[in-house]
């Protein structure tokens, strides 16, 4: 399986996997402290609708020492973009396509973006991915601007295009209770799960069919050789496995964060 094949969607997905693993190890062993109550009458978030159209999240603010927990941050650890993320048990009115397209764009073109596709790029080229790119600064640049096409195809895709046109809710709103397993459950059966903009569930066909025909459009860029069923499977499969170690990570993140990091925005 080809390394440039992984660069779709959330952008950071490296670096969340790999945080993703600390912060299971951590939840596991302090979870009864840390976790929110499962009444969910107990520490309910509000929030103004007034701007919510954006798709931003607005976190609360612990300027006296609150418990972040629950609240999740527009970036982790004040780079990877979170901005899809909504905190618990917070209300947002419906996402209008505007605001949609407003969130792909933001994630898409994110300035962490080009740093992980210049990393991912190098990795790929370091490990002769596609040999058809040749090597040097010329195949570099074409590495780095396959990434970056994946990874904005796929934003646009599953954020933007098929949210709109099925009246999806793209973001992604954190359980926050219950335990471990439960809620890796839930985070990761958001590939399959979403919201419509009137707050019902529904199959996230934004997900499922916005992976594949990213997958798709990319055949039409990259070498003949890689165009084939199976390999544009791979991409599909992939990059959707991705996206549900991402959902994983943003779940806990606020828990990681109340436990170790404490930022509040």
């Amino acid at each position: 399986m080809h390394v440039l094949s992984c660069s779709s969607a959330t952008r950071s997905r490296f670096l969340c996997i790999l945080l993703g693993l600390f912060a299971a190890s951590a939840i596991a062993q302090s979870y009864s402290s840390s976790s929110l109550p499962d009444d969910p009458s107990v520490g309910l978030l509000d929030r103004n609708a007034a701007g919510a159209d954006s798709g931003s999240n607005t976190t609360s603010q612990s300027s006296n020492g609150q418990s972040l927990e629950g609240k999740q941050t527009k970036r982790i650890l004040g780079i990877v973009p979170n901005f899809r993320s909504v905190s618990v048990d917070v209300k947002l009115p419906p996402q209008s396509a505007r605001g949609k397209f407003h969130e792909a764009t933001q994630d898409a073109f994110d300035y962490s973006d080009f740093i992980f596709v210049g990393a991912l790029a190098g990795i790929g080229q370091a490990e002769r991915s596609y040999p058809e790119f040749h090597e040097g600064a010329v195949g570099y640049g074409r590495y780095y601007w396959h990434a970056l096409a994946d990874q904005v195809d796929e934003d646009y895709e599953t954020e933007f295009i098929f949210p709109a046109l099925l009246h999806q809710d793209p973001r992604f709103y954190t359980l926050g209770r219950g335990g471990f397993g439960k809620r890796a459950f839930y985070a990761f059966s958001r590939l399959a799960i979403t919201r419509t903009d009137h707050d019902k569930e529904t199959f996230n066909a934004s997900e499922v069919v916005g992976a594949g025909a990213a997958a798709g459009i990319s055949d039409l860029y990259y070498p003949a050789q890689e165009r084939t069923w199976t390999k544009t499977g791979q991409r599909w499969v992939v990059n959707m496995g991705l996206d549900g170690a991402t959902y994983v990570f943003q779940e806990f993140w606020p828990t990681l964060n109340n436990k170790f990091f404490h930022q509040k925005d």
